[in-house]
């Protein structure tokens, strides 16, 4: 926009879209971390690293990549990694052969926490939004979802713990 050009208002459809998803995106955010916490003693940020390390092979990958994978500082993934490490549910490992690299690594009890926490937290998702909508429904947000993250230019990729 130029210092002269007149802003481009918003419709009021287009004002009641930006509207619900101000409003739904917390709201639903907040109950099922509200669940994850009661159910599994699990930050939203634990149950991120434990999620996307449960679903790689081997239950590692270098912290680089998953800060990259999830959009997060590498500060940001470090002091969560230090208190997770704390509490003995994850470990930093140097890479062989790469003096610089370093991975995380789920940790036996780590592994339990995710398979333990996961059937739970599908089943807040499924309550709080999944089971909320119809097929239809949930298609557009599928859809929507793509087009928005396509255009942020973030990855695609899966993070369902196994």
């Amino acid at each position: 926009m130029t210092p002269t050009s007149e802003p481009r208002w918003l419709s009021e459809p287009e004002q009641d879209a930006w509207y619900a998803w101000r409003r739904m995106f917390p709201l639903v955010n907040a109950e099922i971390a509200r669940d994850l916490g009661q159910d599994s003693g699990l930050s939203e940020a634990d149950y991120d690293v434990l999620s996307v390390l449960g679903s790689t092979n081997g239950h590692r990958m270098r912290i680089s990549a998953l800060a990259v994978l999830m959009h997060w500082s590498r500060s940001r993934l470090s002091h969560q990694l230090t208190r997770m490490e704390q509490r003995g549910i994850v470990r930093r490992e140097e890479v062989a052969g790469d003096g610089r690299g370093a991975e995380v690594v789920l940790t036996p009890s780590g592994v339990d926490m995710i398979t333990a926490a996961a059937p739970l937290h599908v089943e807040s998702v499924r309550r709080h939004l999944i089971d909320v909508l119809t097929p239809e429904q949930l298609r557009t947000l599928a859809e929507v979802g793509e087009v928005l993250r396509a255009r942020m230019g973030a990855e695609r990729k899966g993070s369902r713990p196994r």
